[in-house]
């Protein structure tokens, strides 16, 4: 479903990172599982945001 590089998009907020639904974001990691997966979002200037680890329901 999920694999490393895949470009996601929030289904919900996460407001402490300041991260609206519908943001987007990249996989840099997917966890054996495949329930769990690390998730970089940049800001428009190739800044980081946040680096989180996010469910599969949250993408």
């Amino acid at each position: 479903m999920f694999e490393d590089l895949h470009i996601v998009t929030l289904t919900r907020d996460i407001p402490e990172h300041g991260l609206p639904k519908g943001s987007r974001g990249a996989i840099v990691h997917c966890y054996t599982d495949e329930q769990a997966f690390e998730v970089e979002f940049l800001a428009d200037s190739g800044e980081a945001l946040a680096l989180l680890t996010l469910e599969a329901d949250d993408i």
